[in-house]
């Protein structure tokens, strides 16, 4: 069997994803998910305060929820890899060629920075292993201060400031180059070189395909979940967790300030924002359906896949939030080493009672829990590449796999990608939330585009048998948390940086020159053969007709005012 290609050389069989797992071995390689929790647990504490709990919570459902409209899409296309939003680019594609690229893109910029934001917190935990920062109660500063503390002078902690500096192994501070550049700065220090070695043995382990990717995470992912839901239970079970850490249930006056403020117009903002950031990791676990055309039974393997990763997230998104704060509290949420992420570990130790050991051993299952996190964003956001290149959406180059059914190429230009990012992401917290906000700019873009998708489907492809169909209730319900979703991200990107809105949809409309190119200068301006095939819109009648009329450019220009309107409204 031959894939065609206007204006392009046939593409043999041999360059096709392989279907060698089930629908475990796509819930293993979503395991990942439940691990970026690690990635904003402190940051949405800082903002939202004691509320964070529910942040976690209410999110987290509605991802659920939404992940039934993503499950009757992706199974209307049993020969696809790529995720949800190369099945909702298919309900879009009747009624604008650039929308449903949009949709692509939006996921792939979403997805492809866990690969630089993971391995830079990965790198912060090996630098913490071997060359820590002396704490300013330590042994070593008391003894550097007995020694050289009478020649200083000013308060104790600006001693106690000059102890841990002189005490601080060199390579903390060394940086090879280091530069700004508009709201980012970018460093090129020992963070980066460390998480690029790591970035380089993921490529290593998804170079084997999806089978070895699948056997090799389900190992790490045990390693990892265990521990997760251990520390989750236990401060439960021996009485840690302190009902006075969950109140009042009020929004905070400023970021990152422990004093409770009021349910304003700032207050809401900070809320949102919460919720804005909570979504990045949340609806995750829909890339358990980027694997359909990898399934030996896409029809039976597609819903299980992303319904038992929801369960999985379910639990551990809701129950390891919950007890962090019942134990720590507001304080010790906003403790630096939990916003950044390097000192998750130690308080997890500390959670469960344990010495020097418990903390070395949690310190490498996060190192872990960051690869596994990784893994699972590599797999999907490369098929993501791969499929939108395939159905020509994305330049033709991607479409290449290896000998073990590996996109090779898309994982090659993820890679590349995130070195750029990761030495963003490793230069400061400042830097690292603005990548995190921009990409997930992108992210509720597809969620958007893609909820949207689930209703459009329904009228426009209703004739199409259905291996799993979402009640109608759920369906709407998740075009109503688009608008949702829409409300989020106006409001609360600017939390986390003033340019991130708007630094999010410049990146997002990136995709009009690389569909350009595509569209019109390698294909033709048209579509692979066997593309408008897969979409049900391979004969002239089914091409043109729009039985969803007006709605879908209504959704959107109801989408796109309330982001705007939302914007306007909340602020800081």
């Amino acid at each position: 069997m031959t894939t065609v290609v206007s204006g392009a050389e046939p593409v043999s069989s041999s360059s096709t994803l392989h279907r060698a797992i089930d629908w475990k071995g796509a819930f293993w390689v979503a395991s990942g998910v439940p691990a970026l929790v690690l990635f904003s647990i402190g940051g949405i504490a800082g903002t939202t305060g004691t509320l964070a709990f529910l942040i976690w919570t209410f999110s987290m459902i509605m991802g659920f929820i939404q992940s039934f409209t993503y499950a009757e899409i992706a199974g209307l296309f049993p020969n696809k890899s790529g995720g949800a939003s190369i099945y909702g680019a298919a309900a879009w594609v009747r009624y604008s060629k650039l929308i449903a690229p949009l949709s692509v893109w939006c996921n792939w910029f979403a997805w492809s920075p866990v690969l630089s934001l993971g391995c830079s917190i990965a790198a912060a935990y090996i630098l913490n292993a071997f060359a820590p920062i002396p704490a300013a109660d330590s042994p070593a500063v008391v003894s550097w201060l007995a020694a050289h503390g009478a020649t200083l002078t000013g308060s104790d902690a600006d001693k106690a400031a000059a102890a841990i500096a002189a005490l601080t192994p060199g390579i903390r501070g060394w940086t090879l180059f280091a530069h700004s550049l508009g709201p980012v700065s970018f460093s090129l220090n020992a963070s980066f070189f460390i998480g690029a070695v790591l970035m380089l043995i993921t490529f290593a382990i998804q170079h084997r395909g999806i089978l070895g990717t699948a056997n090799v995470q389900k190992w790490i992912g045990l390693l990892v979940i265990v521990p997760m839901a251990i520390v989750g239970v236990i401060p439960l079970l021996t009485g840690q967790v302190s009902a006075s850490n969950f109140s009042p249930l009020v929004p905070l006056a400023a970021a990152y300030a422990p004093d409770p403020g009021h349910w304003n117009i700032a207050g809401w903002t900070l809320v949102l924002g919460g919720m804005f950031i909570a979504a990045w990791s949340t609806y995750g676990f829909e890339t358990a359906v980027c694997y359909t055309s990898e399934f030996r039974n896409p029809e039976k393997d597609t819903f299980k896949a992303i319904f038992y990763s929801g369960l999985l997230c379910l639990a551990l998104f809701i129950l390891v939030p919950f007890t962090f704060q019942g134990v720590l509290g507001l304080n010790g949420m906003l403790a630096t080493p939990i916003v950044d992420g390097s000192g998750v570990a130690e308080a997890m130790a500390k959670m469960v009672g344990g010495g020097a050991l418990v903390q070395s051993i949690l310190v490498m299952l996060m190192i872990l829990a960051l690869l596994l996190s990784i893994m699972t964003a590599m797999a999907g956001s490369s098929r993501t590449l791969y499929q939108g290149s395939v159905d020509g959406w994305l330049p033709r180059y991607l479409s290449h796999v290896n000998a073990h059914g590996a996109p090779t190429r898309a994982m090659w230009t993820d890679l590349v990608v995130n070195l750029i990012v990761l030495a963003i992401a490793c230069a400061d917290a400042t830097s690292f939330f603005f990548i995190l906000a921009v990409s997930n700019c992108g992210y509720i873009i597809f969620n958007f585009l893609n909820l949207n998708a689930g209703w459009i489907h329904r009228i426009d492809s209703s004739h199409v048998p259905r291996p799993y169909r979402a009640p109608t209730f759920v369906l709407a319900l998740g075009g109503l948390f688009a608008f949702v979703n829409a409300m989020f991200m106006g409001a609360g990107a600017k939390v986390w940086n003033g340019s991130a809105l708007w630094a999010g949809l410049i990146t997002a409309a990136l995709i009009i020159p690389v569909f350009w190119y595509r569209h019109y200068v390698q294909d033709g301006g048209k579509f692979p053969h066997e593309m408008e095939e897969d979409l049900h819109v391979g004969g002239p009648r089914d091409k043109t007709e729009r039985k969803a009329g007006i709605l879908p450019y209504l959704t959107l220009a109801g989408g796109i005012a309330v982001v705007l309107i939302s914007n306007w409204v909340f602020t800081i």
